[in-house]
């Protein structure tokens, strides 16, 4: 007993000994130093003990002031660019510009049990030019060792108060306490927005009277803030995701009325009913929607020929397709002129899905444009509208009770399908008449991808078989645009693939770049692994996933497949009669909570034929993170059963 109690207080000990960083004040300790690693994510290079910011309005010079102060404990090598600091400043090229001062940096390091600090030389701070409109402060620490604990703080001055300091409370480092505290006059007030999944510990509001004077003995009382989080997780990209900046926890500010003190007052954040109204009047996408009319004239074909509204719209899709190419360039609300596209016919984004939806309204149709982000964009924010966030056009019809979702920029896109770069969840349908709305983008239909085949075990150990490969959805689509825009790669990157089987015969069933689904099909052989009399067949010989896409030990982000998802592998194995069969893959059934996807795999044996049925479902295009771990168990499954599920043969004496 006396052991154990033992045991449980040095495990207690070593426990606290490992987290005794001073992570809620900015000097630095011996423990700080002293610290090996960081036991909450051994994963972890570097690690943010304490981050402190504070943003005011001086009096004096009425500019937006930002004191940061920051610790940062290095655990390893790779954690040497973490002491690497670089600062943007803005600079409007109108005269205001963002500046630096007081900056203060040292290292710390134990040296025969004591501690040494090396202070930052001003000679080692330099600047340079990142682009057009920021400049970059840069500094690196000297003496970095594994183990240093650096620490360093400056004043940001800005005569920006429309672009009011934002904090990032999350890093990819872990973050052990992240403090940001605003003081903000009343002559200014913000949209706040807390982004990402991360809880605020501290999250305080109060007033300070009279924190800000203008002239005649007008004065200005103050809302100030205390924003507070702790142990806040690294932030690690992965697979399935969208922008790292939607989930990245942080608060961000936009101004939405400005009062001066004369009490003119100066509304900059419109509301939805202004805002379309200035898309319809003042940009030119508004302009160029009003022109219905004009497209029918502008092409020199009649598409009243088809009298059936869908095959109508079809029509005019495919034209758009066919006849304009997209220039890659993403304009929506400017620089977009229906005329000039006819003329080079080639524009942006904003220029052909607004002739689509002119065309087609002009033809009968009932269309609308959406606006929208693209997943590397962004989510465009909901509480209030910001224009600049979207950067995309799509079209919406409406035939007989059904609705597609237009874009005509591509041409492996089948009617009805927009580009997986559009599945962001959301958009902004514009209809200038009923006012616009959000529109949510969900995806009803599943993508598959199957493999079909039947293989015969001959006399001579080999394998041989006729593969039937199909996809359909956004599967078929990437199949589509890998096959047709480079047909002897495509079939160079499966042989490669799958070095050890003999690829032959390759073929296509669908010849057209726009089909719906995609059949690919070939002959296959393959010698198994034999030891002695004894044969072990992997019937998987192909694969949808060679590893786990899912590696965290934690993800605090959403799963973000974009669409709903099916693979399936049908397979029969024929066995030579000179053999017995002695064991074949088990069967079982996993399920995701709430049905939300499965994982089936059924295995039967008939005389001497094996049929396999291996069925991974994804039910929904998002998940939110509390499914990350069941989404992970059930992927490490796929790949085990890909890997190991054998069937085990005998040569019969």
């Amino acid at each position: 007993m006396k052991y154990i109690t033992l045991i449980l207080l040095l495990f207690f000990l070593t426990a606290n000994a490992q987290n005794e960083y001073h992570s809620e004040g900015f000097e630095v300790t011996k423990p700080d130093i002293e610290q090996k690693i960081f036991a909450k994510d051994s994963t972890a290079n570097a690690l943010v003990i304490y981050e402190y910011g504070n943003s005011y309005v001086d009096k004096s010079s009425y500019k937006l002031n930002t004191e940061v102060k920051r610790k940062i404990k290095i655990l390893n090598r790779n954690g040497f660019e973490h002491a690497e600091i670089s600062i943007f400043l803005y600079d409007d090229k109108k005269g205001g510009k963002e500046k630096i001062k007081d900056i203060n940096a040292t290292v710390y390091n134990i040296k025969n049990g004591e501690v040494i600090t090396t202070k930052l030389e001003k000679a080692a701070i330099f600047e340079e030019q990142y682009n057009d409109k920021y400049k970059l402060v840069k500094f690196a620490f000297p003496s970095i060792k594994e183990g240093s604990v650096i620490n360093y703080s400056y004043t940001l001055e800005s005569p920006f108060m429309f672009k009011y300091k934002g904090w990032n409370f999350q890093d990819d480092i872990p973050v052990l306490y992240s403090e940001y505290n605003a003081s903000i006059p009343a002559n200014w007030e913000y949209n706040i927005k807390l982004v990402g999944g991360q809880k605020l510990t501290t999250n305080y509001s109060g007033v300070k009277k009279n924190c800000l004077q203008g002239g005649g003995g007008a004065n200005a009382n103050c809302g100030v803030y205390k924003y507070v989080m702790k142990n806040i997780p690294a932030f690690i990209e992965e697979g399935y995701m969208t922008t790292k900046d939607n989930y990245l926890a942080r608060i961000e500010y936009e101004l939405k009325v400005f009062r001066g003190f004369n009490g003119s007052i100066d509304n900059i954040t419109k509301t939805w009913k202004s805002t379309d109204n200035e898309i319809e009047k003042d940009t030119d996408l508004g302009i160029q929607l009003r022109k219905t009319k004009t497209v029918k004239n502008a092409i020199d074909y009649d598409f009243n020929i088809e009298s059936d509204d869908l095959k109508k719209a079809q029509s005019i899709f495919k034209y758009v397709q066919e006849n304009f190419v997209w220039n890659e360039k993403f304009r929506v609300l400017e620089n977009i002129s229906i005329k000039d596209l006819i003329k080079e016919k080639s524009g942006n984004v904003g220029e052909i899905n607004t002739f689509l939806n002119n065309l087609l309204i002009a033809y009968g149709i009932d269309a609308k444009p959406i606006l929208l982000s693209t997943r590397r964009n962004g989510f465009a924010t909901k509480i209030y509208p910001v224009l600049s966030d979207f950067n995309y056009l799509i079209v919406k019809v409406d035939i007989d009770g059904k609705t597609y979702l237009l874009d005509a920029t591509d041409d492996y896109l089948t009617f009805g399908q927009i580009p997986f770069r559009c599945l962001n969840q959301y958009g902004r349908l514009l209809d200038f008449d009923k006012g616009s709305q959000w529109y949510d983008i969900d995806i009803k239909d599943f993508s598959l991808a199957e493999y079909s085949y039947t293989l015969d075990f001959d006399a001579n150990q080999q394998l041989k078989g006729n593969v039937n490969y199909k996809t359909t959805g956004y599967n078929a689509l990437s199949d589509r645009k890998n096959y047709f825009n480079n047909t002897a790669a495509y079939v160079d990157r499966i042989k490669s693939r799958y070095a050890s089987v003999d690829i032959s015969d390759s073929k296509i069933i669908s010849t057209d770049k726009k089909s719906s689904d995609f059949y690919f099909n070939f002959k296959v052989e393959t010698t198994p692994d034999i030891v002695g009399n004894t044969v072990y067949l992997n019937p998987f010989l192909f694969k949808f996933f060679t590893e786990n896409p899912f590696k965290l030990q934690e993800r605090t982000y959403p799963i973000d497949f974009g669409y709903k998802d099916v693979f399936i592998h049908k397979i029969k194995v024929n066995i030579d009669e000179s053999y017995q069969i002695n064991e074949i893959p088990e069967s079982f059934n996993l399920k995701l909570p709430e049905n939300k996807g499965s994982l089936f795999v059924s295995t039967q044996q008939n005389g001497n034929s094996v049929t396999l049925y291996l069925k991974l479902s994804f039910n929904e295009s998002i998940y939110d993170s509390i499914y990350y771990d069941a989404l992970k168990t059930i992927m490490t499954k796929v790949i085990d059963t890909q890997n190991n599920a054998l069937i085990v043969l005998e040569k019969k004496q």
